[in-house]
């Protein structure tokens, strides 16, 4: 096998194997450890999925693999069911990173639908997320990239067993998500604003493990089709990511 080429290892899809689709009526599909190796190659090195080296199979099956259980939310529900498995952490980091959409992504009729916001840097994307005490994926969100930082804590957060604390920098002072955080008794490590009078006190210590999801995010934006979005429709976008995601846990 060429060393340039992507290929699962066993131990990753002994991990994934269990949770594919099973027993759908029609042709057999082609082999699906084949076909999900090309599809993390076009993920992994940022080629257009015409250009997928053949011994992945054909590129129409190759995509159209990703692009139909992308519709069926398929890579979603795996990560969700392999990022749910094991132990609650007791310590979640939330925080945000934008995303260039490239031009191949724009010229749908309702962008902002599609998660693409225009501001000076143009068009880009937001990925919000979750992340544990070692630094993996548990939760994640896209949203236009002109979209607050805040606005999509609560709902994030709700999607998961709640930790005994979150870490989050100034972006996420806001008392309506202390007094959430405060009612279901997670610990709110969060440097307060200078606009604030009388500072929360903030826990200096763990504070500095923080910067593991800022270290997941460089994990996931090594893969180019995240780095870079290249899709027109979010939810294509957002099943990529589950899939860098799923492979960087």
């Amino acid at each position: 096998m060429a060393k340039s080429l992507f290929w699962l290892s066993d131990a990753a899809w002994e991990a994934l194997e269990p949770h594919l689709p099973r027993g759908k009526p029609g042709k057999p599909r082609v082999d699906d450890r084949t076909v999900i190796s090309g599809i993390l190659h076009v993920l992994k090195t940022g080629c257009r999925w015409r250009d997928v080296p053949p011994a992945y199979g054909p590129p129409t099956t190759i995509y159209n693999r990703y692009n139909r259980w992308s519709q069926r939310r398929v890579w979603q529900r795996l990560f969700e069911k392999m990022a749910a498995a094991g132990p609650v952490p007791d310590e979640l980091s939330i925080d945000s990173s934008h995303v260039k959409a490239n031009r191949s992504a724009s010229g749908s009729k309702g962008e902002f639908a599609e998660a693409i916001g225009r501001s000076r840097g143009g068009r880009t994307s937001k990925i919000h997320a979750l992340a544990d005490d070692r630094g993996r994926p548990v939760a994640f969100a896209l949203t236009p990239g002109n979209t607050a930082d805040i606005s999509m804590a609560i709902p994030l957060l709700g999607a998961v067993s709640r930790p005994k604390r979150l870490l989050a920098d100034k972006a996420y002072d806001a008392d309506s998500l202390r007094n959430w955080l405060k009612q279901g008794k997670v610990k709110a490590v969060i440097p307060s604003t200078a606009s604030r009078r009388t500072p929360y006190p903030l826990d200096a210590k763990a504070y500095k493990r923080r910067n593991v999801i800022e270290r997941m995010f460089c994990k996931l934006k090594n893969w180019r089709r995240v780095a870079t979005r290249y899709d027109r429709h979010a939810q294509n976008y957002l099943s990529g990511l589950a899939l860098a995601a799923i492979m960087i846990s």
